[in-house]
């Protein structure tokens, strides 16, 4: 059986982002989307993004917020993933035919 796989993450408190090493290989472009996505998202909405693969090799977006953050928009959370699903659609499902040929 496959693992998780984080592809990516930002977050809010720390003000950084990552890239996992195993996804070097990709295009800059797409690792140039991947960071300004993360980074909006986190500074539109706060808390943390992890992008990663599940077992099936689907992307899936998790997003975490420390219980004490009463500045984070979980409404607005919630709204700017199903957007994200939506607008980004197509290079989602290009990353997961990325991921199911490199690994």
């Amino acid at each position: 059986m496959a693992e998780r796989r984080v592809l990516c993450s930002a977050s809010r408190y720390t003000r950084k982002y990552y890239l996992n090493e195993e996804f070097r290989g990709l295009p800059q472009l797409v690792k140039d989307e991947l960071k300004i996505m993360c980074v909006l998202f986190t500074e539109e909405v706060g808390g943390v993004i992890i992008l990663l693969f599940d077992e099936d090799g689907n992307l899936q977006i998790v997003t975490e917020a420390d219980e004490s953050d009463a500045a984070f928009d979980e409404i607005g959370c919630h709204l700017k993933v199903k957007q994200l699903q939506i607008e980004k659609r197509e290079f989602f499902t290009q990353l997961e035919e990325y991921y199911d040929a490199f690994f």
